[in-house]
């Protein structure tokens, strides 16, 4: 099933009839960008794949940094004003000359003509909302439907002499991530206290073992593992400042506000996107959040996705989509957030696993040109 994403448009904005605009779903593999200025429909036109997607059977991921794709639930079949009534914007409608309830009755008129005119009703959305689950998924909140990233350290389900590179790659995501919580700016190869807890998962997850945050900042004070590289433990990261290092990681713990953090479904790529036999649009929505955790939140789900992606059978067609609404500073070209890797991997290798990538931005050079 193409995806229609609407018609051609003379230079009056006026349909050109018999020109529409599809594209085949298998072209998302090699992923895709949307780019435009402020304005100019970009989240719109993302709205659009992701209604064809789901309407196709697909599943999507999406990435919400500034709370706009969570426009994709506002689907009302029966079109009726008392739909729109608890989303109208009383002081707007009175700066119209309307009560809210006018307001509300225009807006349901405005959809339902607007709709017409490319062929569409309420039966459409309807059909659309029978084969579809959609979940906005709050992070670090109960506002929406919580999602436990921080405990997010269960071992992937793979073999780690098959898998290592990926397995590595995860953890490298997460421990940046983690540690940009507690503005430790850490370098993977020369911070020890990246090198420290990276290789505490490595330890657990080769040996099998699942670990939860409280568990790892324990093991920070006293290390199961009594080397890193040459050198025993203490001489690489004296006693004395792994206790700061851990302190400084409980605080974050016992932060009343963090925990929100540590509650709510866990964070599982099949269940977000698979529920009851039906594709979901799982929306992260993430505009509540400050640039570190937005960082920490894009880094954990994509690294979830890679060692899910790894766990399924090549495919040619598009099995699944992930779409993020503003990736303007998450792939930059002259710097390295924790989340640009996990972004690239995806976008490397994702196709032999059918997944598709769908980035939006302002600028083409907020990419890493590679």
């Amino acid at each position: 099933m193409a995806f229609y994403l609407g018609d051609a448009v003379d230079g009056e904005g006026q349909r050109v009839a018999g020109e529409s605009i599809a594209q085949d779903p298998g072209d998302l593999t090699t992923h895709g960008v949307i780019i435009g200025m402020t304005g100019s429909g970009k989240t719109g036109l993302g709205v659009i794949y992701m209604e064809e997607a789901l309407r196709s059977g697909i599943p999507a991921l999406i990435i919400d940094p500034k709370g706009d794709m969570t426009n994709l639930l506002l689907t009302f079949p029966d079109l009726a004003p008392e739909d729109f009534r608890p989303w109208i914007d009383e002081s707007a409608a009175e700066r119209k000359g309307h009560t809210p309830d006018e307001e509300a009755r225009a807006t349901a008129e405005l959809w339902r003509s607007g709709l017409e005119s490319w062929d569409l009703a309420g039966v459409d959305i309807a059909a659309m909302r029978d084969l579809t689950g959609m979940t906005i998924y709050t992070p670090g909140s109960d506002a929406g439907v919580p999602l436990d990233v921080v405990g997010s350290l269960a071992a992937p389900d793979l073999a780690w002499d098959s898998e290592a590179e990926t397995m590595r790659d995860t953890i490298q995501g997460y421990v940046s991530g983690l540690l940009g919580l507690v503005d430790i700016d850490a370098d993977p190869i020369a911070s020890s206290e990246h090198i420290l807890v990276a290789n505490l998962i490595v330890h657990s997850w080769r040996g099998g073992s699942d670990l939860d945050l409280a568990t790892l900042i324990g093991q920070i004070m006293t290390p199961p593992n009594r080397k890193l590289g040459v050198f025993d433990i203490d001489t690489f990261f004296p006693a004395k400042e792994r206790k700061a290092f851990a302190m400084r990681l409980n605080g974050l713990l016992a932060s009343p506000s963090f925990a929100a953090w540590m509650i709510g479904e866990p964070l599982d790529i099949e269940e977000l996107l698979w529920r009851d036999g039906k594709p979901q649009a799982a929306v992260i929505y993430l505009a509540h959040l400050s640039d570190a955790e937005r960082q920490f939140i894009v880094t954990a789900i994509f690294s979830r996705l890679i060692t899910w992606m790894r766990s399924q059978p090549g495919s040619s067609e598009l099995r699944a989509l992930a779409y993020m609404d503003e990736v303007f500073g998450f792939v930059p070209p002259t710097a390295e957030p924790p989340a640009k890797r996990p972004i690239l991997t995806l976008l490397k290798q994702a196709r032999a696993f059918g997944i598709g990538m769908l980035l939006s931005t302002q600028n083409p050079v907020d990419l890493d040109y590679k």
